[in-house]
């Protein structure tokens, strides 16, 4: 008997299904393998430039948006609230909580009303941004217990921080240095029972089906990378990098998947620009937002994976080339050195530092012995560590530990 198979969960994701959303597509399949009754919600859909998976169209439909555009929602919402609940929070932040908490207040009641006519036991936010104000606010009103994921730096999801948290059953935090920031930050507000949980990714289906192959003689390198087009991903320092190993006679090739959060019209038309200045216009090619299948066949096809991240909380992307064998250079930023220890499972570099990327980058290309072991010790450190079956079973936990 699965003893999971009464449970009925609102699973709330900012923006859903956006480009970096695959983790999450893999968290509820393994959530409903082990039969929870899934209630997927959003705030609103992702720009249409940023919807890439082969698995969003049936996402959206399964999806109940709770945001409005409509102000009179908003002032009529306002008008019903006892403001007393929050006034607290509103004079500690000041304005600014107070227009987040009028923006909310709509979803709110919809999330509310949702959660009563569908008998949800409990809702998880994969947010501590608005997400998770709006079911701290249905909460308030009567509404069911609620979790949050906190995924980065609590400066990333604005002011308000103790009115998301202090009411929360539990929390979830990718890593031990995440967690330390909020404890300084929320003090008596941090929520009992709090997991330590890094995302994951199904191993089972990254994986190689044939063995690694090092860059043989006079091939050309080729590296491939894969986050969203934001400067703190470090892509230029990558693109500065394959121009080095070139003048050094190295042919690097360097494709990076990704889009910007305005859907290509943002960062990415900056780094077209870098690309052409560098002289790399046949060399580094943006490939935009491309789907989990499309992603895995990169990884498979590249000698190496490259993310030059000024700030990374733990970083995905590097589980998932990890998993698919290929031999991984990151740099020692954030959250990532809880996951790689350098030069055991792959190589880490100082961010903001093209020129020792580069070094990296052609030493390990040019040994052999050394990229068929990070190929084998990479995987099975994921393996071993971070699953995406680890996420599931710790939220089914902590939703459980609230029903007593």
């Amino acid at each position: 008997m699965n003893t999971n198979s009464n449970l009925r969960l609102g699973y709330l994701v900012p923006q859903f299904p956006g480009q970096t959303h695959i983790f999450f597509w893999r968290e509820i399949a393994e959530l409903e393998e082990r039969g929870v009754d899934i209630h997927l919600l959003s705030t609103q859909p992702p720009p249409a430039g940023l919807i890439a998976h082969e698995w969003s169209a049936k996402a959206m439909e399964r999806t109940t948006y709770l945001a409005s555009k409509n102000p009179f929602s908003m002032m009529r919402a306002a008008m019903h609230q006892p403001w007393y609940r929050f006034a607290q929070q509103i004079r500690i932040d000041g304005l600014s909580v107070a227009r987040d908490i009028a923006i909310c207040l709509p979803a709110a009641k919809r999330l509310l009303a949702y959660a009563r006519r569908n008998a949800l036991d409990h809702i998880h936010v994969h947010s501590c941004a608005r997400a998770a104000l709006i079911a701290a606010m249905c909460r308030h009103m009567g509404g069911p217990t609620f979790s949050v994921t906190l995924h980065g730096p609590m400066s990333d999801y604005g002011r308000g921080q103790p009115l998301k948290w202090r009411d929360a059953s539990f929390a979830t935090i990718i890593t031990r240095k995440l967690e330390a920031e909020a404890r300084d930050e929320l003090g008596g507000a941090m929520p009992k029972k709090i997991y330590i949980r890094p995302m994951g990714v199904d191993t089972d289906v990254l994986k190689r089906d044939a063995p690694y192959t090092p860059p043989r003689d006079r091939e050309s390198l080729r590296i491939f990378s894969c986050a969203r087009l934001n400067v703190v991903k470090g892509h230029q320092d990558a693109m500065e990098a394959v121009r080095l190993l070139r003048a050094r006679g190295v042919n690097a090739e360097l494709e990076i998947a990704g889009e910007d959060d305005a859907g290509g019209s943002g960062y990415r038309k900056v780094l077209e620009a870098r690309i052409a200045e560098l002289g790399l216009t046949e060399h580094v090619r943006l490939l935009g937002a491309i789907d989990a299948t499309a992603v895995k066949a990169k990884l498979l096809n590249a000698h190496l994976f490259v993310l030059a991240s000024w700030h990374e909380p733990l970083g995905v992307a590097y589980m998932e080339a990890m998993s698919c064998g290929v031999p991984t250079i990151g740099t020692d930023s954030g959250g990532v050195p809880e996951m790689i220890t350098s030069g055991e499972t792959a190589i880490l570099v100082p961010p903001k530092a093209p020129e020792q990327l580069a070094d990296a980058i052609e030493g390990l290309s040019q040994n052999t012995a050394e990229l068929n072991r990070l190929s084998h010790a990479g995987r099975a450190h994921i393996v071993a560590h971070f699953r995406a079956s680890k996420g599931a079973e710790t939220l089914i936990e902590g939703v459980k530990s609230t029903r007593g």
